[in-house]
């Protein structure tokens, strides 16, 4: 299985990669806390895409790439930003770093996939899920 979607840098198209998300998750029977992770994490991935990656311009798309193979559930999301520095992300749970906003999202990624890696300077983000 391998579908994939691409979209304009806008929060509202949001709403396509999960409807694309709840999809996948019936034609694959997800159960919910698999289905739960997936869906959060993708949605992280992709809105720091728009808003960090593409800067909100609607002529940048984001591309999401999802694939399952031997009960691994695959996952690329590229943007066409210049990426960010992933190995120095504060961590939001320490204590000068619990009101900041940025580095939730890739926090709960971390936190939620099975594996996850970055390639193109992180602009692309790749997450694994054992389903």
């Amino acid at each position: 299985m391998k579908k994939e979607i691409n979209i304009a840098s806008k929060i509202e198209n949001i709403s396509l990669v999960e409807n694309l998300i709840d999809e996948i998750s019936t034609d694959l029977s997800l159960v919910a806390d698999i289905y739960g992770n997936i869906l959060i994490a993708i949605i992280e991935g992709v809105t720091n895409s728009i808003i960090h990656g593409n800067k909100k311009d609607e002529s940048k798309l984001v591309n999401i790439i999802i694939s399952e193979n031997n009960s691994v559930l695959s996952v690329r999301i590229c943007d066409e930003g210049a990426g960010f520095d992933f190995d120095h992300i504060p961590d939001p749970t320490k204590p000068g770093n619990v009101e900041k906003p940025d580095g939730r999202g890739v926090f709960l990624m971390e936190h939620l996939a099975d594996e996850i890696s970055f390639d193109k300077g992180g602009a692309i983000v790749n997450l694994k899920f054992n389903i």
